[in-house]
């Protein structure tokens, strides 16, 4: 993963209200195996958050204006440092109108990671603790705490240069239960959302769902599948990648790699050819359980409509083909 070019700010301001104070980095960080370091625990950090939404660039604007800032730096008119300084100093300036923000070290990061470009940029917190010195003494310890990453965008400069047509090429962490203070970040970068992630994913799985019921598998068939589906899926999340239909057709159906991809142009399902998966939403899809008063109920999910019946209004379900070890039971009593 090259690293273009890296620099860190800071931004002091303390949540009550008193002025954001600016300390500017003159320059570019060198290269090292620690900026490496950093920059890959923070993409893990931020591929494995969960709530991100996808989306693109407002118009540039006097209130949006990063992708001009932006535009400029990659044609040569303007340096990197020179870039995040006049970005830096906008957030500044957003810092202190939000009442519910707070200071701190400001990444920007233009890295390559395989033949696509991208532009990280991150606020990022330290977490105090202790360690341990080459004199065996306990002593107070300071390290950035990248578990509690919030506030973090994501730009793939290369499809969005690209691909004009593009409704996805910036990735954000939009904030536990669309909190406020995320969305001065978000008018910090010029973002609008323009991809529903986890209503992508969903018709996405309905069209597994149907796929499955139209070809008749057997139930084994049917679970190695729905299980390829969840790994690929899972993964390309995990490495900040969207799932691409064509590819995840392949991979269901090496026999008929084209069959899946067909069924969902054939039915029209208004997916694009290349969507964000949600985590939360695959994860939903593996398995429905529930438990109370002395009933344990688990079933894989796409048995619902078929082996598993559900009747909403009786709030009953209707289990079809009960396992042989459960049946003997039975008949026993």
């Amino acid at each position: 993963m090259p690293i273009r070019h890296c620099v860190i700010h800071h931004i002091d301001k303390k949540p009550d209200g008193t002025p954001a104070t600016l300390h500017a980095r003159e320059s570019v960080i060198e290269p090292s195996q620690a900026i490496d370091d950093l920059l890959a625990d923070l993409n893990d950090s931020y591929n494995a958050k969960q709530g991100k939404a996808w989306g693109m660039f407002h118009a540039e604007s006097g209130a949006h204006p990063l992708s001009g800032w932006l535009k400029k730096y990659l044609d040569g008119g303007n340096s990197f440092i020179a870039f995040s300084r006049v970005a830096v100093e906008h957030l500044q300036t957003l810092m202190m109108e939000s009442n519910l923000s707070v200071g701190g070290h400001v990444l920007f990061a233009h890295y390559q990671q395989g033949m696509t470009d991208y532009l990280a940029i991150a606020l990022l917190h330290h977490s105090e603790g202790v360690a341990v010195n080459a004199e065996l003494d306990v002593t107070p310890s300071r390290h950035l705490d990248l578990s509690q990453l919030q506030l973090a965008a994501r730009i793939n400069i290369s499809e969005w240069r690209n691909n004009a047509n593009s409704k996805q090429y910036i990735s954000f962490i939009k904030g536990k239960n669309g909190k406020k203070v995320s969305d001065y970040f978000r008018d910090f970068i010029g973002c609008q959302e323009g991809v529903d992630g986890p209503g992508e994913t969903r018709t996405l799985l309905k069209a597994f769902t149907d796929f499955v019921e139209s070809e008749d598998l057997p139930e084994e068939a049917a679970r190695e599948k729905t299980q390829t589906l969840v790994n690929y899926a899972t993964s390309q999340t995990r490495a900040g990648e969207p799932v691409t239909l064509e590819e995840l057709s392949g991979l269901i159906d090496e026999d008929r790699p084209k069959a899946f991809y067909d069924h969902i142009r054939n039915k029209d399902y208004g997916l694009s050819p290349e969507i964000p998966a949600d985590k939360r939403t695959l994860n939903q899809f593996r398995r429905f359980t529930g438990r109370a008063e002395g009933l344990s109920i688990s079933f894989e999910a796409h048995l619902l409509g078929s082996k598993v019946e559900y009747d909403e209004e009786a709030g009953t379900l209707i289990i079809k083909g009960l396992p042989t070890q459960l049946t003997d039971q039975l008949k026993r009593k």
